[in-house]
């Protein structure tokens, strides 16, 4: 976590946001079914702040991400940045939007272009939008390599002489390329050792304070979450089931699907003995989720109630908003 000022304004809000995949079948392919991969959606995230992102994977969480910049155009919804609805925007105003939204994706090798030097895919953005001359965009690249900790001597080169840590910097740099407000990190070290991700991470950090970025980062890795967010949003299954401050989350769970990730996080402290929560079962299908709540197929808790109704993400405790019908009360 970072000491930059969060304002206390959203710069960005998703309401009721859907992304459905549909299914064809049939002579006619006609739409016989859909894959319900983000499924009514609110979050929002105020300006310099980290808001982490976690579940499992297929939950839907990189569809969110992709979503909100529209490199997916959602079903439904609204995605406001700056006050102003941009799935309202037409091609050119999205264009323009470009420049404040970027992306870090997950694969920093297929992300980048194999065929382009390192100088062609950190300056690619600036010449897309026109900024500067040749000799003004080389210059800004220099910068850019220097502030990701890579050397002028890398300008030449091209992506597969580079380690993984260093193409995720490159995949880092050309996300700054044009002083994007928000950068969306699509588990943006997960494909790195260890020791490689604490320096990935690291330079996130020191960037937002220097930049006053605002992060959405999306991880299944509980632990890099922890330390990177000011806030977490748990999703299960299209539906986020759990949001509060990353500190009060890790100390106090509240939702039983919560609970559970947290006790399949391996500790740092070999002494401490951790009580294991074993789900059963499955993750249902996103294709046809369990009627009310989506959880209680696999939940130790789950009542009848929780077969019919779907729990509202509602505030339990000051900032702690859980969708669940018994949060608070569970053991």
């Amino acid at each position: 976590m970072h000491d930059t000022a969060i304002g206390t304004k959203p710069l960005l809000r998703a309401e009721g946001l859907v992304k459905y995949y549909p299914i064809l079948g049939g002579v006619f392919l006609k739409e016989i079914a859909a894959v319900k991969a983000v499924d009514g959606v609110d979050i929002s995230i105020n300006k310099g702040e980290t808001l982490g992102l976690v579940g499992e994977s297929g939950c839907g969480k990189s569809t969110l991400g992709r979503a909100i910049v529209r490199l997916e155009e959602p079903t439904a919804g609204a995605v406001y940045f700056n006050d102003e609805n941009i799935l309202e925007y037409t091609p050119t105003q999205v264009r323009s939007l470009r420049k404040e939204m970027q992306i870090v994706f997950q694969d920093p090798f297929s992300s980048l272009n194999p065929r382009k030097t390192v100088a062609h895919i950190i300056g690619e953005p600036l010449l897309v939008h026109g900024v500067g001359n040749r000799q003004e965009r080389d210059a800004r690249v220099l910068d850019l390599l220097e502030v990701v900790g890579l050397k002028r001597e890398h300008m030449r080169r091209y992506p597969h002489q580079f380690s993984g840590g260093q193409r995720q910097r490159i995949g880092v740099a050309r996300a700054l390329a044009l002083n994007p407000q928000l950068i969306i990190c699509d588990e943006a070290v997960s494909a790195l050792d260890v020791s490689i991700q604490a320096q990935v991470i690291n330079l996130f950090q020191d960037l937002q304070e220097e930049f006053n970025l605002t992060y959405l980062f999306i991880s299944h890795d509980l632990s890099v979450v922890e330390h990177i967010s000011d806030r977490v949003a748990v999703m299960y299954l299209g539906k986020i089931v759990e949001l509060a401050h990353s500190e009060k989350l890790y100390r106090r769970p509240l939702h039983p699907y919560t609970q559970a990730l947290l006790s399949a996080s391996p500790s740092p402290d070999p002494t401490m003995k951790q009580k294991r929560i074993i789900l059963k079962g499955d993750v249902p299908s996103p294709i046809d989720p369990p009627k009310g709540c989506r959880f209680h197929t696999r939940c130790l808790y789950a009542k009848d109630v929780c077969s019919v109704q779907e729990p509202p993400l509602k505030e339990i405790e000051q900032e702690h908003r859980v969708a669940c019908f018994f949060a608070g009360t569970l053991g």
